[in-house]
């Protein structure tokens, strides 16, 4: 059995692996989630966040090595954590997420993808300190294969995401195996885009899900079958 810590995407906090932890327990599985720096509960100032705090964050957060989930955004920290702490993370897991290119940030990644199917939900503060999603395109763009109810839970939940981060390049992490999970109705970040982040991966570090940007919400109990064999 393995040892999860799952690591949320823009906007998002700890609560959006709420319907995931049940089934990872059940399956024998430890799952815990955090909040980001400013995201959730988490009170940092969000003019004080930056890529290098969210990759402390996670690194404080374990105490033991871990596998490491990170969901859309949070394929840049669960990497940068990676490159401060390999000691600590047995596997890196990429859901449906940006995988860093080399003195890249996400952003210019996000400007390099075949298309942008987030950028006109997408709202800057005055300051340009951080950016959110409509709350009115929301579950269209995240959970549109998500119960409704649920759905609603979610959008009702999002928050405002600092921006310095996703402005920020860095060096992909290469110590620490890893494993990729393209989501192919995915409504944020293009499946094809996912494809050429890991064109050039071994194909048994590739797996598939037939899900929206959010398989932890559109399907719990499969995302936890995959993850339970991709940490095996």
């Amino acid at each position: 059995m393995s040892s999860f810590l799952l690591i949320h995407g823009s906007c998002h906090g700890a609560w959006c692996w709420d319907d995931l932890i049940p089934h990872l327990t059940a399956a024998g599985h430890t799952a815990r989630a955090i909040d980001l720096p400013s995201h959730g509960h988490d009170d940092t100032p969000p003019g004080d966040v930056t890529l290098d705090l969210y990759a402390r964050a996670i690194v404080d957060a374990i105490d033991e090595p871990v596998v490491l989930v990170g969901h859309s955004m949070a394929g840049y920290p669960i990497t940068a954590a990676a490159n401060l702490a390999p000691e600590k993370i047995s596997k890196l897991i990429y859901v449906c997420a940006y995988v860093p290119m080399p003195g890249k940030s996400l952003a210019e990644m996000r400007r390099m993808a075949p298309s942008q199917p987030l950028l006109d939900a997408i709202r800057v503060s005055a300051d340009r300190v951080t950016f959110s999603v409509d709350p009115a395109d929301a579950a269209a763009k995240f959970y549109h294969d998500v119960d409704p109810a649920r759905a609603d839970w979610a959008v009702a939940r999002l928050g405002p995401q600092p921006i310095l981060p996703q402005e920020t390049p860095m060096t992909p992490a290469h110590a620490v195996p890893r494993h990729y999970i393209r989501c192919l109705d995915d409504r944020t970040i293009s499946p094809a885009f996912q494809v050429t982040m890991t064109a050039d991966w071994p194909r048994d570090q590739v797996s598939e899900m037939p899900t929206s940007h959010s398989p932890f919400l559109a399907d719990p109990a499969g995302l936890t079958a995959l993850l339970g064999r991709v940490a095996a």
